[in-house]
C-alpha cells in the first residue's frame, strides 16, 4: 500500500476534566478497584491531550465534571452529534447513568439544532462512530441494538450494526477507529465472524491492529483526517499509520487506561 497525502480538517471537541476521576468500581475488565488510580496523574495526561488538540488547530469545549461521576471524563460516551443534532446517551450501568442527563443539559445549552433524549440504551460515540456515509454501531455489551434503529431514524444516516464479542473491547471505539471518511483501523478478534466479514466488505483497505496495539488502547484514537492522536503504546499501529500517509501523534494515557479509556474516550466530536 503506497502512502497517500492526507488532509486535516479542524474539529470541535467536547471534553470533561477528570477532577473526580478514580477507579472505585469495576464495570469493565480493565478496572481494578483494589489498585485505584492517580487522579493528579490523570489530570496531567488529560491536560496534555487537550494541549495536543489545541496545537493541531482544533477547538475544545468543556462540560463541568460532577462529583460522584468518576467516568465522566470519558466524554465520548455522553452522546453523538451529527450535523448539529445531538442524540443523548442512556447508560447501561447504574454507576454511570447520571452522566446522560449531565451531557444532555450541556447539549441543550450549546446552541445545537436539536437535542434528543434517547429512549434506548446507548453509550454515545463509545458505540456509534460516524464513518463517511455510514454510522458504524456496536452492540453486545453496552449499547442495545434497538438504539441503532433509533439513531438511524433521528439522524438519517444508514447504520451498520457490528457485534462485539470480546469483553475487553466492550465499546466499539476500543477496537475500531475512523481515520477518514473512507478508512478505518480495527481489531478483528473483537468482532463476531459476520461483523468481521461486513468490515472486510465495506473497508477492504482497512488497517488491521495487532493484539499488542489493541491491548495498548491504540484503536481508541482520534483522527482529523491526517493527524491521529493515539496511545503511545501502539507501536505497530503508529508505524502502519505513517506508512499510509497519516501522522501519528502519540500521547500518554496510561492512568486513564486504568478505567478503560484513552484519547477517543475522552473526546466527543461536535459536528455542526
Amino acid at each position: 500500500m503506497t502512502s497517500t497525502t492526507r488532509t486535516a480538517r479542524p474539529r470541535r471537541y467536547l471534553m470533561c476534566r477528570p477532577d473526580h476521576f478514580e477507579v472505585s468500581y469495576e464495570i469493565n475488565p480493565w478496572m481494578d478497584a483494589t489498585q485505584g488510580a492517580d487522579r493528579d496523574r490523570a489530570v496531567e495526561q488529560w491536560e496534555a491531550l487537550g494541549a495536543v488538540y489545541a496545537d493541531l488547530g482544533h477547538e475544545v469545549e468543556l462540560v463541568d465534571a460532577l462529583p460522584g461521576l468518576p467516568d465522566m471524563v470519558f466524554a465520548a460516551n455522553g452522546g453523538l452529534v451529527v450535523e448539529g443534532v445531538a442524540y443523548g446517551a442512556r447508560f447501561t450501568y447504574p454507576e454511570r447513568q447520571a452522566e446522560g442527563p449531565a451531557y444532555l443539559e450541556w447539549f441543550a445549552s450549546a446552541g445545537l439544532k436539536a437535542v434528543v433524549d434517547a429512549r434506548e440504551v446507548n453509550e454515545g460515540e463509545g458505540d456509534l462512530l460516524l464513518a463517511g456515509r455510514w454510522l458504524l454501531a456496536g452492540w453486545g455489551f453496552r449499547t442495545d441494538r434497538a438504539a441503532h434503529a433509533e439513531a438511524q431514524e433521528l439522524l438519517g444516516v444508514p447504520v451498520i450494526s457490528l457485534e462485539l464479542v470480546d469483553p475487553r473491547y466492550y465499546h466499539l471505539d476500543t477496537c475500531l477507529t475512523v481515520l477518514d471518511d473512507e478508512t478505518i483501523a480495527y481489531y478483528p478478534p473483537a468482532f463476531s465472524e459476520g461483523s468481521r466479514e461486513v468490515l472486510r466488505r465495506l473497508f477492504p483497505d482497512a488497517l488491521i491492529a495487532t493484539d499488542e496495539d489493541a491491548a495498548a488502547f491504540g484503536l481508541n484514537a482520534v483522527s482529523d483526517g491526517r493527524n491521529v492522536v493515539l496511545s503511545r503504546g501502539a507501536v505497530d499501529l503508529r508505524a502502519e499509520l505513517a506508512a499510509r500517509g497519516f501522522v501519528p501523534v502519540p500521547v500518554d494515557t496510561s492512568e486513564l487506561q486504568k478505567a478503560g479509556g484513552s484519547a477517543k474516550c475522552c473526546t466527543l466530536e461536535l459536528r455542526s
